[in-house]
C-alpha cells in the first residue's frame, strides 16, 4: 500500500489532492521525514545533460582555440565565404545559421562582440562603440572580413579537426588550429549552469613575449590590459583564479582647481554609467560639482565643473570612493579542457596554448615535408618516365594491364634513384602526362625544380630539428607584423586606500543638547557643533570622563553633561587631548595630554582613572598638539600660601589614552580658566611620497620630503618640463610624471639642462624657483622640448658627450657656475655647445672653497680680533694705539 501511494504522490506532482485520510497521513509522514521532493521525467533525466550543454556547447570557451561554440562557427563560416571583400553582417549570419542551432541575434550579438574587440574582424559602418555604450547597427547595414591576423594565426584546412554539424548537412571544425593565445588576447564573459567563467583581455606584445620566455623556460607574469585603458591595480590579481580581484580606476586629470577631466574609464563601464554614477553621488551629498558636460567622441572627455569651495584633489579620492570611476573586478578562469570544465591559471591557459602552437607549426613542417617529399618523388619519376622513353614501350600493350606492367618493368633500374617504392597510383599518374608536355620537357629547368624541392626539404627538417627556435622566430614575426599600436594601454599601479570619511563631502550639520545628552543631524533647534558626513563617526565626552565614538545618526543619546563632541578622523595622531580631572569627588587633581588614534564603535572608555564620582574640570581639543597655559584657582584653605597658579600643558608629556596622568595637586580647586593659548609641541610633520601610489603619507613609506612647518610646500618638477608648489596635505595626488619632488626652498639654485624642440638645441639654465599653485614653463611651450636633468649643486660640474657626424669629438666638461649665471626661471640660458649633443650628464660637482667676505667696518670699528693673540695683549695694544 505504502508504495501505491508513493507512485501516486509522484505522478501527481507537488500538488497532492488527497482522496483519502490515510492517503494524507502518509504524504504528510513522508514529507516529515526526508524533507525532500522527488524529480521525475525531464527534470530526472534531462536536467544534467541540459546544464552539460550549456557549459561545452555554448557559455565556456574552449583552451585550445580560446573561442565560444558560436564564435567559432563564426569564424569557420566567415572563413568559407572569405573572397577579399567586405560582406553584409546580415549574409554572415545567415551563413553561419548553417552551423549554429540557435537563432540570428545571438550570432550578431557574437559577431558584433568580435569587431569590437579589433582583432580577428575587419570591420566597416557603424559596429557601436565599447566607450559610450552605444549599439552597432542593424546587420544589413554594416559589413565585415576577416583580418589578416586572423588569416594568419587562426586557420589550416590540413591542420583542424571536422565533425558534423548539428543537423549533419555540413562539416565544422571541432576546434580552430589557432597559433597564438587568443584566449588571452580577448578575454571571455559566459555564465553556464552552475558555474561562469570571466578571463580578463591582456595585452598583445605582452603575450608574445611570455610565450616566447616559456619558450626559453624563462619565467613571465601577466596581468590584464583593457581596451578602455584606465589604471589597474593587480596586486590580488591571483593568476586570474577565483578569489582574486582587480581594482580599476578612470583617469581623472586636473584641468585647474574648479574643473576635472576624465579621459579614460575603467573596463566593462561606458562614459553613460560613469556620469549616472557621479550625478547620483552628488544627488546623495557624497560629492558637490555644478555640472558634468560629456564632450566624448573618439576618445573619452568627460568634464566636472567643481563647486568653488571644493578641493579638486578630495573630489578625485570622493569620485574613486563612490562612484564607477573605480571598479572591482572579480576574474574567474574557467575553459573546456578534454570536454571538461577547468579551473586553471592565465599562465599556465598561455603555456598551454604556447606548447599547441609548438604542436601546429611541427604538424604544418610535416605536412608540408611530405608535400616536398611527395613532389620531389613525382618530379623525379616523370623525369626518368620522359628522358628515357619508356612511354614508347606501351605503344605494343593491348590492355590497361600490361600498360601499367610495362611501365613499372621499365622503372625497375632507376627505382633505386627514388626515396620510395613505386605505386600503381604513380604509374597512372605517369600515363596521364599530356604529349605536348612531353615534347617540351626541359631537363634542365626539371633538375633546378627537384634541387629547390631538396633545398627547401633540407629547411624543413632544420626548422623540425630546431622547433623551439622555429616557433619563437613565428611569434617575433607576428609580433613585427601586427605588434604596432597595440602596445599596453592600461597602466598599472599601486592604488592607496580611500577613506570614505575622509573624501565625503559634508552633506549634513551636527548639533547636540548637552545637557539631556542628544546628539544627531534633525536636532535644528539645539546648539550646533559643526559640518559632517552621514558616514562620519563622532566622538563625545561626559562630565564624567566617560566617552564613546559613534556613528552620525539623526538622533542619539550618549549620556548627560556632554562636554565635548566633534568629527572623529580614525588614526589622527596629531589631535591631542589635554584634560584636568578629579579623581573621585575628593580625591586629587590629575593632569594628561593623549591622543586617540582608533577604538571600538560604540564602546564606552573613561578619560579618568575611573573612581565613582571623577569629574573634568578642564578639557581641549587641538588639531596639532597645541598646549595651551592654565590659571588655576584654589579654594582658601589654612597654610595655603598661593591661592593662583599657572599649569602649562607645554611641560607635560603626551602619553596613551588609557594613562591616568600627572597629579597637579591635592587641594580643592574653585575654578580653571585658559590663560594663554599655547603653540604646538609636535614640531613639524614629516611627509614623505610614495611613488608607487604617487601620494603624500606621514607613515614612513617612500622618500622622506623633510619636516614640514604651517607655511612649507612642495615643489614638484614634472617631465614635461613645468614645475609647481603645493600644500603638504596628505589628500594632495600627483598624476604627472614627476621627474624631481622634494620640499620648497625659494633659496634654491637649481641647474637644469633641456632640449629646446623649437630650436632643436640643449640649453643650461640656473635660476631659482617661485611659488606657483598652476604649472610653470621652466622650457618652453613647444611640444618637443622637455627636461633632461635638474641639479642642484653649489658647484655643478657638466659632462657633454658628442653625437652624430661629431661623434668622435671627445667629451667636454662645463663648469656651469662660471658659464652661465643665475637668473629668471623663465631666461632662456645659453646653448650648450654649436657641435651635435649626443648625451648631458651632471657629473661630481667642482669642489671650490668659498672665499671669505671681508666685514665692512663702520665708523669707530677697528674690525675683527685676532684670535692668535691674547685678548689682554690685545686690549693693551689697542690703548697703545689710541695713546691711551
Amino acid at each position: 500500500m505504502s508504495e501505491e501511494l508513493d507512485d501516486r504522490i509522484e505522478l501527481e506532482g507537488d500538488t497532492v489532492k488527497a482522496s483519502s485520510a490515510e492517503e494524507k497521513a502518509h504524504y504528510q509522514k513522508l514529507m516529515g521525514e526526508t524533507k525532500k521532493y522527488r524529480l521525475s521525467g525531464m527534470y530526472k533525466d534531462w536536467f544534467l545533460d541540459y546544464a552539460s550543454y550549456v557549459i561545452l556547447e555554448r557559455a565556456v570557451p574552449h583552451i585550445e582555440d580560446g573561442l565560444k561554440p558560436v564564435q567559432r562557427r563564426i569564424m569557420h563560416a566567415m572563413k568559407k565565404m572569405d573572397d577579399g571583400r567586405y560582406n553584409k553582417v546580415a549574409n554572415i549570419i545567415g551563413y553561419t545559421m548553417q552551423y549554429h542551432p540557435h537563432g540570428d541575434a545571438s550570432i550578431g550579438d557574437a559577431l558584433v562582440q568580435l569587431g569590437q574587440k579589433d582583432l580577428l574582424v575587419d570591420c566597416q559602418g557603424n559596429w557601436g562603440n565599447i566607450l559610450t555604450g552605444d549599439s552597432s547597427a542593424a546587420p544589413r547595414y554594416i559589413e565585415a572580413r576577416l583580418s589578416k591576423f586572423a588569416g594568419d594565426v587562426v586557420f589550416n584546412p590540413k591542420t583542424t579537426e571536422w565533425m558534423a554539424s548539428y543537423d549533419g548537412r555540413n562539416q565544422e571544425p571541432v576546434t580552430l588550429p589557432v597559433k597564438f593565445p587568443l584566449l588571452l588576447a580577448q578575454g571571455v564573459e559566459g555564465i553556464a549552469v552552475g558555474l561562469a567563467s570571466k578571463i580578463l583581455p591582456h595585452n598583445f606584445i605582452e603575450l608574445i613575449d611570455a610565450s616566447i620566455a616559456h619558450l626559453r623556460g624563462e619565467d613571465f607574469e601577466l596581468y590584464p590590459d583593457f581596451p578602455t585603458a584606465g589604471m589597474v591595480d593587480v596586486l590580488r590579481y591571483n593568476d586570474g583564479l577565483r578569489g582574486g580581484a582587480v581594482k580599476v580606476r578612470a583617469k581623472i586629470n586636473k584641468l585647474d582647481k574648479k574643473t576635472l577631466v576624465i579621459t579614460e574609464i575603467p573596463f566593462g563601464k561606458t562614459t553613460s554609467s560613469v556620469i549616472e554614477s557621479i550625478i547620483k553621488a552628488n544627488d546623495k551629498g557624497k560629492i558637490k560639482i555644478k555640472k558634468v558636460d560629456d564632450n566624448t567622441a573618439r576618445d573619452v572627455e568627460i568634464v566636472i565643473h567643481l563647486a568653488n569651495d571644493v578641493s579638486p584633489d578630495i573630489t578625485i579620492d570622493a569620485l574613486y570612493a563612490f562612484t564607477d570611476c573605480e571598479v572591482s573586478i572579480s576574474p574567474n578562469a574557467c575553459v573546456i579542457i578534454d570536454k571538461r570544465p577547468h579551473f586553471i591559471g592565465v599562465k599556465e591557459m598561455l603555456r598551454r596554448s604556447t606548447d599547441r602552437t609548438k604542436e601546429l607549426l611541427r604538424m604544418e613542417l610535416d605536412i608540408r615535408l611530405r608535400e616536398l617529399e611527395e613532389g620531389w618523388h613525382m618530379s623525379s619519376l616523370e623525369k626518368i618516365f620522359i628522358e628515357n622513353r619508356i612511354y614508347n614501350s606501351i605503344e605494343e600493350c593491348e590492355t590497361w594491364e600490361a600498360v601499367i606492367e610495362t611501365i613499372d618493368r621499365g622503372l625497375d633500374p632507376f627505382k633505386p634513384m627514388l626515396r620510395r617504392e613505386v605505386t600503381t597510383d604513380d604509374i597512372v599518374k605517369l600515363t596521364e602526362i599530356k604529349i605536348k608536355r612531353i615534347s617540351k620537357f626541359d631537363t634542365k629547368k626539371a633538375d633546378e625544380y627537384i634541387r629547390g624541392l631538396e633545398v627547401e626539404m633540407d629547411e624543413v627538417k632544420n626548422h623540425l630539428a630546431h622547433l623551439i627556435e622555429y616557433t619563437i622566430a613565428y611569434f617575433e614575426n607576428i609580433r613585427k607584423k601586427y605588434g604596432k599600436g597595440r602596445e599596453r594601454k592600461t597602466e598599472i599601479r599601486s592604488f592607496d586606500v580611500i577613506q570614505a570619511t575622509q573624501v565625503v563631502v559634508a552633506n549634513e550639520k551636527l548639533y547636540v543638547n548637552r545637557k539631556e545628552g542628544f546628539f544627531g543631524t534633525n536636532l535644528k533647534k539645539e546648539e550646533y557643533v559643526c559640518d559632517c558626513s552621514d558616514i562620519d563617526d563622532v566622538i563625545v565626552f561626559l562630565r564624567d570622563g566617560k566617552y564613546i565614538i559613534t556613528k552620525v545618526t539623526d538622533k542619539g543619546f550618549v549620556g548627560k553633561d556632554i562636554i565635548h563632541i566633534a568629527v572623529f578622523k580614525k588614526n589622527d595622531s596629531r589631535t591631542i587631548y589635554n584634560i584636568v580631572y578629579r579623581d573621585g569627588k575628593n580625591g586629587p587633581i590629575y593632569m594628561k595630554r593623549c591622543a586617540i588614534t582608533g577604538i571600538t564603535r560604540d564602546k564606552e572608555y573613561d578619560m579618568t582613572k575611573g573612581t565613582a564620582g571623577s569629574s573634568i574640570l578642564y578639557m581641549s581639543a587641538n588639531p596639532n598638539g597645541e598646549a595651551e597655559v592654565l590659571k588655576v584657582y584654589f579654594k582658601p584653605r589654612p597654610r595655603l600660601k598661593k591661592l593662583i597658579v599657572d599649569l602649562d600643558f607645554s611641560e607635560l608629556a603626551i602619553k596613551g589614552r588609557s594613562s591616568m596622568g600627572n597629579i597637579f595637586t591635592r587641594y580643592a580647586i574653585h575654578k580653571v580658566v585658559l590663560k594663554e593659548k599655547g603653540v604646538s609641541t609636535l614640531g613639524g610633520q614629516n611627509i614623505w611620497f610614495d611613488d608607487t601610489i604617487r601620494r603624500l603619507n606621514a607613515e614612513g613609506r617612500g622618500t622622506h620630503l623633510g619636516e614640514f612647518l604651517s607655511n612649507d610646500r612642495i615643489l614638484v618638477v614634472a617631465k614635461n618640463g613645468t614645475y609647481y608648489t603645493t600644500s603638504y596635505e596628505l589628500t594632495n595626488r600627483y598624476e604627472d610624471e614627476i621627474l624631481r619632488i622634494e620640499k620648497f626652498d625659494p633659496e634654491k639654485v637649481f641647474s637644469i639642462t633641456y632640449y629646446d624642440g623649437e630650436q632643436k638645441f640643449f640649453y643650461v639654465k640656473r635660476c631659482s624657483l617661485e611659488a606657483s599653485d598652476r604649472p610653470s614653463e621652466l622650457v618652453g611651450e613647444h611640444k618637443a622640448s622637455y627636461i633632461v636633468e635638474v641639479n642642484d649643486d653649489d658647484y655643478p660640474q657638466l659632462e657633454v658627450t658628442f653625437g652624430g657626424a661629431n661623434a668622435s669629438r671627445p667629451a667636454e666638461h662645463i663648469d656651469v657656475d662660471e658659464f652661465i649665471g643665475v637668473k629668471s626661471s623663465k631666461a632662456k640660458g645659453k646653448r650648450v655647445s654649436t657641435y651635435e649633443v649626443g648625451k648631458l650628464e651632471f657629473i661630481e660637482p667642482l669642489d671650490k672653497a668659498p672665499e671669505p667676505e671681508e666685514e665692512e667696518l663702520e665708523e669707530g670699528e677697528d674690525g675683527p680680533i685676532d684670535l692668535s693673540v691674547d685678548p689682554e695683549d690685545y686690549s693693551n695694544a689697542k690703548q697703545m694705539d689710541l695713546g691711551l
